[in-house]
């Protein structure tokens, strides 16, 4: 088995078997490609079956040195995944990166963008353009439903239950979750699907989708970061945020304003409360009201 037979076969195990999204297999191809890049650099030629834990020790300390922390412990999940796949299915004994340990990192807490920063953006949405409407309606929906970016590209009209208050949401994994979607959301959106969406000769493959670019074909990942980019500049935010801010701002508003955590973890779509935990550690100041108004010694 040669490295690009090794790569497809498990490529095809992590979208069908364990149901991971294009994005979650392509960073798994290039963390490999590293590897493989390593190889062909110092001249080894050896095979997936056959690499060692020598050779692995020698690749993920050149990586130490151009790479952080999180991307190596990345890497080194992925390729522990990588060999155990191979072992699966019969053509190793053995995972040559079992002994490798992962390097400590600490927690990162998201960044937050405040209700006043988030209104600044939206105001900055030049109106008089004619993808105006759009872009208001997309920086609205990124907040105010917490979605990823992915989940934002791929949502469809028939996707919308306005009456009903959600919206529903693929996320990872193909995994579909109702989100409920507030009236001002609601509003920015149907406005941009009334006026001005319908602009523009929309792709019969994307019909049902709900933002389209100028060309009538759904939006890419890198169209929406820069949309993000270009408002944040021009509301003179001083951070660099991304669209991921927004679902982290979603998150930590909610925590703030007394919301369940288990009910953020559903909205979100996490699989685990643990990686809703992390709103926990934003902003603890909530937390002493939380003790004042409920602690039954409170007033002692």
């Amino acid at each position: 088995m040669n490295w690009k037979q090794a790569i497809g076969d498990f490529n095809n195990y992590l979208l069908i078997e364990r149901g991971l999204s294009d994005n979650s297999v392509l960073n798994y191809t290039l963390d490999i490609q590293k590897l493989i890049n390593f190889l062909e650099v110092n001249s080894i030629a050896v095979s997936p079956i056959k690499i060692d834990t020598k050779i692995l020790q020698q690749f993920i300390y050149e990586v130490a040195k151009i790479l952080n922390a999180r991307s190596q412990s990345r890497i080194i999940s992925g390729l522990k995944s990588f060999f155990n796949y191979l072992i699966f299915e019969g053509y190793r004994k053995d995972n040559p990166m079992e002994l490798i340990e992962t390097p400590k990192i600490g927690r990162k807490l998201p960044d937050t963008l405040s209700l006043d920063e988030i209104d600044e953006m939206i105001s900055c949405v030049n109106l008089s353009k004619a993808e105006g409407e759009r872009n208001r309606a997309i920086i609205e929906t990124l907040y105010g439903c917490g979605l990823r970016v992915s989940e934002l590209i791929n949502l469809k009209i028939s996707d919308l239950y306005f009456k009903e208050g959600f919206i529903q949401v693929t996320g990872k994994g193909d995994k579909q979750r109702f989100v409920p979607i507030g009236d001002i959301t609601q509003q920015f959106i149907s406005e941009y699907i009334n006026n001005t969406r319908g602009n523009v000769p929309i792709q019969k493959k994307d019909q049902d989708i709900v933002f389209l670019n100028r060309r009538g074909n759904s939006l890419t990942r890198a169209m929406i970061f820069t949309i993000v980019k270009n408002l944040s500049v021009a509301a003179n935010l001083g951070k660099k945020i991304s669209p991921h801010t927004f679902r982290h701002s979603f998150a930590t508003h909610l925590l703030e304003n007394g919301a369940d955590l288990r009910a953020i973890q559903q909205m979100l779509g996490h699989e685990s409360i643990t990686t809703t935990e992390i709103y926990m550690h934003v902003d603890k100041s909530h937390l002493k009201e939380v003790i004042s108004s409920f602690h039954p010694r409170r007033n002692y």
